[in-house]
């Protein structure tokens, strides 16, 4: 099959209201090639097309694998997989440009979201990409934006379902910072988990709201529904983005709102990223303890000046932030990769206000050298909670 008859086959599927089951696919070849192909070369069309329009297309074979993580398209011939050892190059190629497009504005579409041109970049969830039914984080970006060609990134997110237990089996949390962590819950203390992009947030965060008394009512707010800890009292709230008209939008600081109304025990925002901050602070700062979130940061003494950033979207002084912080806020706990690209409990941390009135992180324990001089501050508001 020419690459002609391939673009007359693509045009007149997509003109077509039909579902792209085989049979229509093979009637389109059919048709377009003047019935003048035979049966192999239609089934070799058939192949052809259908790895092109349906699912993942070329990606299929990675995205489908168990243990993957990401998969990344940033030029026809370099496409990226992290299956849980870091990233590798792998083996699978686009025939050009135009084919990496063509399935970033396909998923797109799929996810109820616009690319193109005036709407060079995209943002959305995908569902039915994988077997096992997780959902799929996409996120694409068309030339001139990127430079080199279209980028397309497309994130795993499979429900966070692990415990304290399997993870310290795992090597991921060590005994004595398990122990802390034990504390942390049973005192009611608030704490924001940080690290970076694929650190492990969510996953130690299922594992620590597993630990919660079970009479308690767990309100969860995302931006996508990744938290799944083992709970008999959850209630999940998933924002939503616009369509492609625009309209729809829910946002996770809309969500944090209509969290206070439910009757949480413990209002957790699966990750704080904008002006939904305020809310959460002002939530945590009337009655709502032990509540929980996490941010991207590289260390807990990142934390209050990331806080004073995100503040400022929702029109928080920085003043005002660091007052909030030092009342709603008491343990950061921080993840990393080691160099094996496993994910580590790395260090826990107490914020403290000082005498400007500036908060500041104090290491309680970190990995490797144990407990620091933070450890006595967590001690006194471990036991002022009992």
């Amino acid at each position: 099959m020419s690459s002609s008859l391939i673009d007359r086959v693509r045009e007149r599927l997509a003109a077509e209201s039909a579902p792209l089951r085989p049979t229509v696919v093979a009637d389109a070849i059919r048709a377009e090639s003047g019935g003048l192909l035979g049966d192999s070369d239609v089934l070799t069309g058939l192949r052809r097309l259908e790895t092109e329009l349906t699912g993942a297309g070329a990606l299929e074979p990675l995205l489908s694998a168990d243990g993957t993580t990401d998969v990344l398209v940033t030029a026809p011939d370099a496409v990226w997989v992290d299956d849980g050892d870091g990233l590798r190059r792998s083996e699978i190629r686009f025939a050009d440009e135009e084919a990496v497009r063509r399935l970033a504005q396909r998923l797109a579409l799929a996810a109820g979201r616009r690319l193109d041109e005036a709407q060079p970049w995209v943002d959305g969830q995908l569902t039915g990409l994988r077997p096992d039914g997780s959902t799929v984080r996409l996120h694409a970006v068309l030339p001139p934006i990127a430079a080199a060609g279209t980028c397309l990134s497309l994130r795993v997110l499979r429900p966070a379902t692990q415990n304290l237990a399997s993870l310290i089996a795992a090597g991921a949390i060590d005994t004595d910072a398990a122990a802390l962590l034990d504390d942390i819950v049973a005192a009611r203390l608030a704490f924001l988990i940080t690290g970076g992009t694929g650190a492990g947030k969510t996953t130690l965060l299922a594992a620590i709201l597993g630990a919660v008394p079970a009479e308690e009512r767990i309100v969860c707010v995302e931006d996508a529904a990744e938290l799944s800890p083992a709970h008999p009292h959850l209630v999940n709230l998933v924002a939503r983005g616009a369509n492609v008209e625009g309209a729809g939008e829910v946002t996770v600081r809309e969500l944090v709102r209509q969290a206070l109304r439910m009757r949480p025990d413990r209002l957790v925002v699966g990750e704080v990223r904008g002006a939904e901050v305020v809310d959460l602070l002002t939530a945590l700062n009337t009655g709502h303890d032990g509540g929980a979130g996490t941010v991207h940061a590289n260390s807990p003494d990142e934390v209050p000046a990331r806080m004073e950033a995100l503040a400022a979207l929702g029109g928080l002084p920085r003043a005002a932030l660091h007052s909030q912080l030092a009342a709603a806020v008491q343990v950061v706990i921080h993840v990393g990769r080691d160099r094996s690209g496993g994910r580590r409990l790395r260090e826990i941390a107490v914020l403290t206000p000082g005498d400007d009135g500036i908060v500041r992180a104090a290491t309680a324990w970190r990995s490797g050298t144990g407990f620091a001089g933070g450890a006595a501050r967590l001690a006194e508001l471990i036991g002022s909670r009992r």
